[in-house]
């Protein structure tokens, strides 16, 4: 099924030659449900984001939300959700981890990470993961940070740069760089699966990204292993604990080799193999990232997938954007000053465009006579509800799809205030067949989910 030396160069032919027997087993009868979280880092405009109260549920969309008119009619905002264990600690870097956990992050340098929790893309994943070659896939745009923030209370950068977290102490490693998430999708080579480093400008991983034969995962084993007899005890142990991390993204590929019973999809989605290292243009890398995510639902090659969109604090300048002269996070900073305030709108804007692409992908997706989209739940939000006061309260979240055709959109959930957003995962576990009476803090169910 796999050409050996020509990498996969096209999705599609790859997908029409596959037959019931390559698999091993017939397709499943119906689409399989879903489920994807994309986090935005630096919250929004709080002021502009929630929609007055109506009688019936419904909402007017405000400017915050106004890059979602025209797929309003697929969208769930929910209101008043937040996790109590993140007040009072840095604006931040344990909030990061926490937003789809709802643990208590210990304080740390990095010798001892605590998280307080798995992140509910894992355990959905440990539920329905077995069911297709990947059992979850971690994308994002910006490299993992290392060094701590002594600045802001001394926790590591490590807890903003994941909110995929296999147990407490065990971030999943995300994909930054499309060819190679493209490849955790549909490439194997003679040397081994391909899984990139931290940094994708290294110049090893950079070189073998042009040859089919090569493996980036022996180029980080080399390192680390240098690297490992020149550090202390503790430190071995977290190199130790990193590379079982990187180990784990290699078996989850070559899963992909057993046979499974898949739902196939008959209809096109063409996507060509992504080029080496990572597009000049934002925009363009954050598109290919989400048409890969796309991918990996359409082709059931996983069901449950995570993406950041930057990590806590991102430096990323989006000069880029019409009349903005900055970084994310500074510009969320913007002290009320009207000037700054406005650049940071755009650059949210720009965000919730994003998602509303995704959505519209989606949608445009047929499958057993509804959509990719109509069988899938698509989470959006921050950890913080507005980047210049660090605000915990009534978290900015929006739910898109409609989970298999059972959940109901075009609508607001406005749950009491100060609600664990854990309630609504324990709704969301149960909505995917996963059985449920507790996740993280929560306190029982979402009021309204149904």
């Amino acid at each position: 099924m796999l050409l050996q030396g020509t990498g996969a160069a096209l999705a599609l032919p790859w997908l029409e030659s596959m037959s019931q027997r390559s698999w091993g087993s017939e397709s499943l009868s119906d689409p399989p449900q879903r489920a994807a979280f994309l986090f935005v880092p630096n919250g929004v405009r709080g002021d502009q984001w929630n929609p007055a109260k109506t009688e019936d549920g419904s909402f007017e969309l405000t400017p915050m939300l106004q890059p979602l008119k025209d797929v309003k009619e697929e969208v769930t905002i929910l209101e008043n959700l937040w996790h109590k264990q993140t007040v009072g600690r840095n604006g931040h870097w344990p909030k990061v981890p926490a937003w789809l956990s709802g643990g208590f992050v210990e304080r740390t340098s990095g010798r001892d990470i605590n998280t307080g929790g798995v992140s509910i893309d894992q355990v959905l994943a440990s539920k329905v993961g077995d069911r297709t070659p990947l059992p979850s896939l971690e994308l994002g745009v910006d490299a993992a940070y290392t060094g701590v923030d002594n600045v802001g209370g001394g926790f590591t950068r490590i807890y903003g740069s994941h909110i995929a977290w296999r147990d407490p102490h065990t971030p999943v490693p995300k994909e930054i760089v499309p060819r190679l998430a493209f490849d955790r999708l549909f490439r194997t080579t003679t040397a081994g699966p391909v899984v990139s480093g931290f940094n994708p400008h290294q110049k090893a991983v950079a070189d073998s990204l042009a040859r089919d034969d090569a493996s980036v995962l022996d180029l980080v084993l080399e390192d680390a292993k240098s690297l490992r007899s020149k550090v202390g005890e503790g430190d071995r142990a977290k190199l130790d604990e990193y590379l079982e991390s990187v180990r784990s993204v290699e078996k989850r590929i070559e899963t992909a080799l057993k046979p499974q019973k898949r739902w196939i999809n008959q209809g096109r989605f063409d996507l060509p193999r992504p080029g080496p290292g990572i597009p000049e243009s934002h925009e363009e890398h954050v598109r290919l990232m989400l048409d890969i995510m796309v991918l990996a639902f359409w082709t059931d090659t996983t069901r449950i997938a995570t993406f950041m969109l930057g990590n806590a604090q991102t430096g990323r300048n989006f000069g880029f954007l019409d009349g903005v002269r900055g970084s994310f996070h500074g510009l969320s900073h913007h002290r009320n000053e009207q000037k700054e305030r406005e650049q940071y709108e755009k650059i949210v804007l720009w965000h919730l465009t994003q998602y509303a692409y995704l959505i519209d992908k989606m949608r445009g997706l047929d499958e057993g006579g509804r959509s990719l989209l109509d069988n899938s739940l698509v989470m959006y939000g921050s950890s913080i509800k507005d980047g210049n006061t660090h605000q915990e309260e009534d978290l900015p979240l929006l739910l898109a799809g409609k989970g298999g055709g059972s959940f109901k959109t075009n609508r607001r959930i406005t749950a009491p205030k100060e609600t664990p957003l854990c309630n609504m995962y324990v709704s969301l576990l149960r909505h995917m067949g996963v059985k449920a009476e507790s996740f993280g803090d929560s306190t029982g169910h979402l009021e309204g989910w149904s």
